[in-house]
C-alpha cells in the first residue's frame, strides 16, 4: 500500500508568482500534482477547461455548494473559487502530494478543516514588485489591479498563520526551498 500524499496549501497575493512556482515544481517532481479548482470567472486567454480550472456558472457552483462537493470555497474579487473534494481525495489516496494553489481565505479554510495540511505562504520581494507584476500581466484593468492590491494588504498580514513563508525573489531558490519543505514534511 502506498503512503498517503501530502495536502499542500500554497497561498499568497495575486501576482506573487504562485502559478510560475507551481509549474516549476510540477516539472521538478513526479510525486506532486496541482489541484484543479472550480471557478465562476471567465477563462483567460490560453486557459483550458480541466487543466487550469473547471469553469462553472454561478448556478452550477451553487449546486456544488449545496451538494457539499467542495473541500473549501471562497469568493474573491467578485468570483467564486472552490476545491473539488473527490478529485483531491483520489490523488492523496494514490500517494500524490496535492498542491492547492489558493487564495488566503481558501487556504485558511483548508488549514482549519485539514489540520495535517502543510501550508506555505509565497511572499513577493516587495509591494512595489507585486504591483509591477500585476500591471505587467496586462490581463486586468487598472481598477482590477487596484482591487487586487487592496486585497494584498490583508493577505500579506496573514502570512504568519502559515507553517512556512517563502519570499519569491529568485525563482530557482524559491522552488528549491519548497522542494525542501515537501521532502522534510513527507518524512513525518
Amino acid at each position: 500500500m502506498s503512503r498517503r500524499g501530502l495536502l499542500i496549501v500554497l497561498s499568497g497575493p495575486s501576482g506573487c508568482g504562485k502559478g510560475t512556482v507551481v509549474g516549476k515544481l510540477l516539472t521538478a517532481r513526479n510525486d506532486v500534482c496541482v489541484s484543479v479548482s472550480c471557478t465562476t470567472r471567465a477563462p483567460r486567454e490560453g486557459e483550458r477547461e480541466g487543466v487550469h480550472y473547471f469553469y462553472k456558472s454561478r448556478e452550477q457552483f451553487a449546486d456544488m455548494i449545496r451538494d457539499n462537493a467542495f473541500l473549501e470555497y471562497a469568493e474573491y474579487s467578485g468570483n467564486y473559487y472552490g476545491t473539488p473534494k473527490a478529485w483531491v481525495e483520489e490523488r492523496l489516496a494514490d500517494g500524490m502530494h496535492v498542491i492547492l494553489e489558493i487564495d488566503v481565505q481558501g487556504g485558511q479554510n483548508i488549514m482549519r478543516l485539514c489540520p495535517d495540511a502543510v501550508s506555505v505562504f509565497l511572499l513577493p520581494p516587495s509591494v512595489d514588485v507585486l504591483k509591477a507584476r500585476l500591471v505587467g500581466r496586462c490581463t486586468e484593468s487598472t481598477e482590477v489591479v487596484q482591487q487586487r492590491m487592496d486585497a494584498a494588504v490583508w493577505e500579506l498580514s496573514q502570512a504568519d498563520t502559515y507553517h512556512y513563508q517563502v519570499i519569491n525573489d529568485d525563482l530557482e531558490t524559491t522552488v528549491a526551498e519548497i522542494n525542501a519543505i515537501i521532502d522534510r514534511e513527507q518524512i513525518y
